[in-house]
């Protein structure tokens, strides 16, 4: 797909358009390079199928940006683009990751010290010019400092959103080719990790040789790292690695087995099959010489006397032990939370703020999606990049769902058993000031079905302040969700110092649901903060955070952020129907 490839330019423009100080075009080549990103269809087929006016229906895709798309597409270039780059000759992929560097940063240190890339940027700090300049200080070099660390602990992996929908393509061609009988990717992606280093591919076939002339027909790669009779691994254009191992179909469980990991995971469960007498590895589970399991991961775990652990907990978390059924985890593995069982969706924003599409857009696509109900949380005033609402725009955005709600047609029945309609809630995701104080009214707040609040400027708060600061928002009655509750930002910003601990705990005394938010970059709470929540018995619910109707697919993302930390359906509230989970808002607010 070249979706990744022209949200990148159009991502690169809108950083060149602020530099340059143009009004108004930096937004727009935003929000479509965001449409463009996360659009599920090849923008390349959307071309050729319905031409330029094909790419004028992508949201927020006039036909300026269109045209240079075409021109992309037509020629591989975009003067525009060129010009710029030729005018500044820097890394923004690079650049723009470190936290606290916005466009004109990138442009000052560029005029003033030369800087192209991360590794002039991180010889300008440590050798003290940074802070020599008018618009820094030794307090901002530092802070430097720090986003590079973290920048370049992330370098070498990928964001499970970012290459998951690569992966899921390869495995239908592979299905489709019909050279396989099974293809499934392993490693990080199949236990659903926050990021992912190389892809591991397993197949069975009776034609392994033909299997991997395929693969190497339809992947694009620069560097072919080897080959053999059943393996071959490559280096994409895109950036990473991808092994493909052809798998013996009797055997195959057994390999997927190791193959899926953890590391930590797959020591643990060979010291303990060694200590009951067997010896496990990616040719089965053995016995002396004889192999007793192997065609599936199950009988694995069944002959070592184990439940069957689900990809997502193979960590070495506890999850040997509970499969055992040890004490203290004597009650076994939880029933995690199903993908597909959210009726809900919590955290929408549309083009009243910072969003691409309309709030009745939004709605249609969730209950395509087979979800009951949405709520419209648009940005608040505080946030006046976003056209944040203020009380009076929030009644009018009101009244548009009252409108919206009471003229749905037949197509808009959602999918429970008493045919009720869709419903959009009335919400808003409420800026948490400085001191804790929310940049909303109680007046305006008590008339909303559903209000989320989160932290989304002075990150750089001692602990103590941060986890008082939110603390004191969780306090505010009207206060339903804390949104993004750790307020990372993968690769470029890492969470806020917080008491996680202290924010769960105030989260059980104030009935506050903390949020697991499913888009690709936040995935924000941690699966070991998940866990924590689970065991503190604090509810939680899954969103998307969905900016444009693509984003909504982002749901699996959370729900698999769930698994990881141990959560079951109960846990989360946004499995309830409709009728129960406002039912449960309302006793919160009234325990307030």
């Amino acid at each position: 797909m070249k979706n990744p490839e022209v949200a990148n330019i159009l991502a690169h423009m809108a950083l060149y358009l602020h530099m340059d100080d143009v009004p108004f075009k930096p937004q727009a080549y935003e929000r479509a390079a965001t449409a463009v990103e996360s659009l599920s269809q090849d923008v390349e087929e959307l071309y050729k199928t319905e031409g330029l006016k094909g790419l004028e229906k992508i949201p927020g895709v006039g036909k300026g940006i269109a045209e240079r798309i075409e021109e992309h597409l037509k020629t591989g270039k975009v003067q525009d683009y060129e010009a710029y780059r030729k005018k500044y000759p820097i890394d923004l992929d690079e650049l723009s990751l470190v936290e606290g560097l916005g466009p004109k940063s990138i442009k000052e240190l560029y005029e003033k010290l030369k800087v192209r890339d991360l590794k002039g940027l991180e010889q300008a700090a440590k050798g003290g010019q940074i802070r020599k300049l008018p618009h820094f200080g030794e307090k901002s070099e530092q802070n430097i400092l720090q986003a590079i660390e973290f920048v370049k602990r992330s370098q070498g992996r990928w964001l499970l959103g970012a290459i998951y929908p690569y992966v899921e393509e390869l495995i239908l061609t592979f299905q489709h080719s019909k050279l396989v009988k099974q293809a499934v990717a392993a490693g990080s992606i199949r236990r659903m990790k926050e990021t992912v280093g190389d892809v591991d591919m397993l197949v069975t076939t009776k034609t392994p040789e033909k299997v991997i002339e395929f693969f190497l027909s339809y992947v694009k790669y620069d560097k072919l790292w080897g080959r053999g009779p059943t393996k071959v691994s490559v280096h994409t254009l895109r950036g990473f690695n991808i092994d493909v191992r052809v798998l013996p179909e009797e055997v195959f469980g057994a390999g997927l087995q190791y193959f899926t990991g953890s590391k930590e995971h797959n020591v643990k469960l060979r010291t303990l099959a060694l200590q009951k007498g067997y010896k496990l590895s990616e040719y089965g589970l053995f016995k002396g010489e004889k192999r007793v399991a192997c065609e599936t991961e199950e009988e694995i775990y069944k002959v070592l006397g184990m439940q069957y652990i689900e990809p997502e907990l193979r960590e070495d978390t506890g999850e040997i032990e509970a499969a055992l059924r040890l004490a203290p985890l004597a009650q076994g593995l939880p029933a995690l939370i199903p993908y597909g069982s959210l009726q809900g969706d919590l955290q929408i924003q549309t083009n009243w703020t910072d969003g691409n599409n309309s709030i009745e857009e939004m709605a249609r696509e969730a209950k395509k999606q087979g979800l009951s109900y949405i709520a419209i949380t648009d940005h608040t005033k505080d946030l006046a990049m976003t056209g944040g609402s203020d009380e009076k725009k929030l009644l009018r955005q009101m009244k548009e769902i009252d409108r919206i709600n009471s003229t749905q047609s037949s197509d808009w029945v959602a999918r429970s058993d008493d045919r009720a309609k869709f419903r959009i809630l009335k919400g808003a995701e409420v800026n948490i000031r400085k001191d804790g104080t929310l940049d909303i009214e109680d007046e305006a707040l008590a008339k909303l079905d559903v209000v989320g609040a989160a932290v989304h400027s002075n990150f750089k708060m001692s602990k103590n302040d941060m986890t008082e600061r939110i603390m004191r928002a969780m306090r505010n009655p009207h206060v339903d969700i804390l949104f993004h509750p750790t307020g990372r930002s993968m690769p470029k910003r890492d969470s806020y110092d917080i008491d996680i601990d202290a924010i769960i705990q105030e989260a059980k005394q104030t009935g506050t649901v903390l949020e697991v938010n499913a888009q690709p970059r936040r995935l924000d709470l941690k699966d070991i903060h998940i866990k924590k929540a689970v065991e503190a018995g604090v509810k939680m619910v899954i969103n998307s955070d969905a900016h444009s109707t693509e984003h909504l697919r982002f749901l699996n993302f959370g729900i698999a952020q769930a698994r990881r930390g141990w959560a079951q359906k109960a846990d989360v509230v946004n499995t309830l129907p409709l009728d129960k989970f406002l039912q449960m808002l309302k006793d919160k607010r009234n325990h307030a």
